[in-house]
């Protein structure tokens, strides 16, 4: 099959480097999508201005044994963070409500990747993912046009349904029990970028026969009788708050039901503490840290190979990265979305300067992997592997241009990952 005009190359080739750099094939039809998304939410209208470019048109092409790589990653992170050696080291930066165990790992990662020549580098790891159930969308939306010999991962259906097991199944580690009531929880809901996952999310929570609402932080009250809103008591929180720590005041009725017991809170502050600190890197990609604490000589040996070298920025160091900073990104620690991120071949002295306030993190720059689309337009583009401890839900792409991943690119925004078969299929 050959692909659409302005398609270069046939498209049934199992190579996956021909494919990102010249095939111009859109295997979603955009303006369609949206169309569902209106359908099936009628009282939110998605902004033209601001959801132009949340989904891409293309996608992008990932050979098998990369996205099984990237697996055992995830597997690799969520057993180094059950190490007592390992918490014990990186909870010395964390806040005290990390000390806190609500007794599970905190459902759902994002662990984001670049694709290089030497295979997948990690360079990120979130605990409260967003995209998961729209990227679920773009799986049934692959049309006809997408390469015969390629396929996604799995299926929408499967990946709604795993990441509600997911979430599920840590609420109930934290509590005993299934959900029944669950509020979805972030400032001012319906004025993130995101609103209409939280749409998805409660839908699919309703499908599992869980009660689900969308709050804001200030919705929810707690005392005598629990956590509670208008009209009655919340049992679980999924969390889409970036206050990972609970500190805001406004989440100060959360944070207490939290401590006390009476709320499973997904993910939590611990997972954040033991997982998204970007200083845990450092520690991560380590192998004779890791091989200290007791971890496996195979967890250790991989992580190491796919984490490029982090370092905290220290005044100690500061003077010797600043005059290396090219080879570097910058990155705070406790930030998320890539705000404040810096290559540091970008970076201007007076920025630098106002770095020295907050803790920051270097990491060596592992360049994102290139999509050449239509008309030659060339986009830069990461894998972001969710996975919980069962295992993989759904890897996505993301394409953008710029500095930093961002959902403000012509023909970027999230893709669909198409993989080689299974051996034997």
């Amino acid at each position: 099959m050959v692909g659409q005009t302005g398609c270069e190359i046939d498209c049934a080739t199992l190579e996956s480097a021909p494919l990102n750099q010249r095939c111009a094939c859109e295997v979603v039809d955009i303006l369609r999508l949206h169309e569902s998304i209106r359908g099936a939410f009628p009282e939110f209208t998605t902004d033209p201005a601001v959801h132009a470019h949340l989904f891409s048109p293309y996608a992008l092409f990932v050979d098998r044994p990369a996205l099984e790589a990237m697996g055992r990653v995830a597997a690799a992170v969520f057993d180094v963070a059950g190490n007592p050696g390992y918490s014990q080291r990186v909870l010395q930066w964390a806040p005290d409500i990390a000390t806190h165990d609500p007794g599970s790992a905190g459902g759902v990662l994002g662990l984001d990747f670049h694709l290089t020549v030497d295979g997948p580098r990690l360079i990120e790891v979130n605990t409260n993912p967003g995209g998961l159930l729209l990227n679920a969308l773009l799986l049934d939306a692959v049309r006809s046009c997408a390469p015969p010999a390629w396929a996604t991962w799995t299926n929408a259906a499967q990946a709604r349904d795993a990441a509600v097991t997911a979430w599920m199944e840590d609420a109930r580690q934290q509590s005993g029990r299934t959900p029944s009531r669950l509020a979805i929880v972030d400032s001012t809901p319906r004025a993130q970028f995101l609103y209409p996952e939280f749409e998805l999310y409660a839908n699919a929570f309703r499908d599992h026969g869980v009660d689900c609402v969308i709050s804001a932080p200030e919705d929810l009250s707690f005392g005598s009788d629990g956590l509670e809103d208008a009209h009655g008591r919340i049992d679980t929180v999924y969390n889409r708050l970036t206050d990972f720590a609970l500190e805001d005041a406004s989440h100060a009725d959360i944070r207490e039901a939290y401590l006390a017991g009476d709320v499973a809170l997904m993910p939590h502050p611990r997972a954040h503490a033991l997982f998204a600190d970007k200083r845990n890197l450092a520690v991560l990609g380590d192998p004779a840290l890791l091989g200290g604490f007791g971890v496996d000589a195979g967890s250790t040996a991989l992580l190491g190979q796919v984490i490029p070298p982090t370092v905290e920025l220290v005044p100690a160091n500061r003077d010797a990265l600043w005059a290396a900073r090219n080879g570097y990104f910058f990155k705070p620690a406790a930030g998320f979305g890539s705000r404040g991120s810096y290559r540091g071949d970008k970076l201007t002295r007076r920025t630098w300067e106002s770095m020295a306030s907050a803790t920051y993190i270097a990491q060596a720059f592992a360049p994102p992997s290139m999509r050449i689309v239509h008309g030659g337009q060339s986009l830069k583009a990461d894998v972001r592997c969710f996975a919980s401890e069962a295992g993989v839900l759904l890897f996505a792409a993301r394409l953008y241009q710029g500095q930093t991943t961002n959902m403000r690119t012509p023909g970027g925004g999230f893709a669909a990952v198409l993989t080689t078969p299974l051996i034997g299929e």
